[in-house]
């Protein structure tokens, strides 16, 4: 009797072995192997799938344009792009790791976590500062966790895109703040004159002058020399 249930037991527990195995392999996401095309843009290449080329939007990342035909070229868009085309075009190995929803955009490209040699591009791009998390849409979310972490930690040490305060925000790059924000710099350190207040909020850019009634209490994000420098780089002033 002692043998039998010896038996059972040692069955039991192959059983299992065998599930928790079953488990751990069906939990690894597919991924499938292409071959490189062309880089575009530092979050968007073409490959080779399924004989034929198509184009791939990474997903949950944004990186700044290089030759947009409204936007045009951005600030650490080349940088971007460049990083991304070194990763590809090196790469003994190239894969996409598709979500659990739609594979693809309105404009037809696939949508999918790209990896060069094992290693997943989104996440380098965001820890070298060079995209932002972004176009999050349910249900494909699957790494916006560890994405926003990484993001967090680029940000805290002022890398790439996070250098220049609020160039990157949730509704894309705004390159005039890099521009006024020079210009600012290099005003100040030979007149130190800039004395016109920048300041961003969810629905506008306003300055402030030092006549304006909240100038004193307003958090200057970028400063201007003159109100015309202001209003080039989009701002306007106060209504009251």
């Amino acid at each position: 009797m002692k043998k039998v249930i010896t038996i059972w037991f040692v069955v039991i527990l192959m059983i299992m072995a065998g599930c928790s195995f079953k488990d751990k392999e069906e939990s690894t996401y597919k991924k499938v192997e292409v071959k490189l095309d062309k880089a575009i843009d530092g979050d968007t290449i073409a490959v080779l799938y399924k004989g034929k080329s198509e184009k791939v939007r990474f997903l949950l990342v944004d990186t700044p344009e290089t030759s947009h035909p409204r936007l045009g070229e951005q600030p650490y868009g080349k940088e971007a792009k460049e990083f991304t085309k070194e990763l590809v075009e090196q790469a003994k190995t190239l894969e996409l790791e598709f979500d659990i929803g739609q594979n693809r955009d309105k404009y037809g490209r696939l949508l999918a976590y790209v990896y060069a040699d094992g290693q997943m591009i989104q996440e380098q791009l965001l820890q070298k500062g060079l995209a932002r998390v972004a176009y999050v849409y349910a249900p494909n979310t699957r790494y916006v966790d560890p994405f926003t972490a990484i993001q967090k930690k680029a940000q805290q040490d002022g890398i790439g895109i996070w250098k220049v305060e609020n160039y990157a925000q949730e509704d894309g790059f705004h390159k005039e703040l890099i521009g006024a924000s020079e210009k600012s710099e290099k005003t100040t350190a030979t007149t130190n004159a800039c004395l016109i207040k920048g300041n961003i909020t969810s629905s506008a850019k306003i300055y402030h002058t030092p006549n304006s009634r909240s100038y004193k209490q307003t958090k200057a994000e970028v400063m201007f020399c003159t109100e015309e420098e202001a209003v080039k780089a989009g701002f306007r002033p106060p209504k009251q």
